[in-house]
């Protein structure tokens, strides 16, 4: 029997990473943006605030010195809330605050049902008037508008119908 050479193990030399430089992540949204009209552009300043709630997500944009308007997802507000609650629960912050009404707002929402949808709303809203007026934190934080509800659905749990509920159990 003839035995085997021992084999060289290859060692390959680590090759220095070299990395991009990256542009800043998670930045702040720019204050000065295109919107478009009509197909006319136009540059105008605006703040942007994120509300939400259960899975719903609401992007809020206030637009200074406008005639006063709310479009969601590019519907007048009247329109995609149908009933008083929901267009109440919208309009909260806004007539808590008892601010002059010189801007219009624009909001994009999407996920969950129209109740999540409206409270997600809300909160964007409230998110956006304390970045406008710092001042107005002493209002909208004891009313609950500034926090994000954290209550979920709760998942479903493997043998059971639902998160909780058992299937039903007999003696005999």
């Amino acid at each position: 029997m003839k035995k085997k050479a021992p084999t060289k193990k290859i060692i390959k030399k680590a090759r220095p990473v070299r990395s991009k430089p990256r542009p800043d992540v998670g930045a702040a949204a720019p204050l000065v943006a295109e919107r478009t009209s009509n197909g006319v552009k136009k540059s105008e300043r605006y703040l942007e605030a994120v509300g939400r709630r259960k899975t719903s997500v609401a992007r809020v944009r206030l637009y200074e010195g406008e005639k006063f308007s709310i479009f969601i997802n590019q519907k007048p507000f009247e329109n995609y809330f149908p009933t008083y609650e929901l267009r109440h629960i919208v309009e909260e912050p806004l007539s808590k605050t008892n601010l002059t009404r010189d801007f219009s707002i624009s909001v994009k929402v999407n996920g969950g049902g129209i109740h999540s949808q409206a409270e997600a709303v809300r909160h964007g809203i409230s998110r956006m008037l304390e970045k406008r007026e710092p001042g107005l934190r002493k209002i909208l934080k004891p009313l609950g508008f500034l926090k994000r509800d954290p209550r979920m659905k709760e998942r479903r749990k493997f043998g059971l119908k639902k998160a909780r509920k058992a299937p039903q159990w007999a003696k005999r």
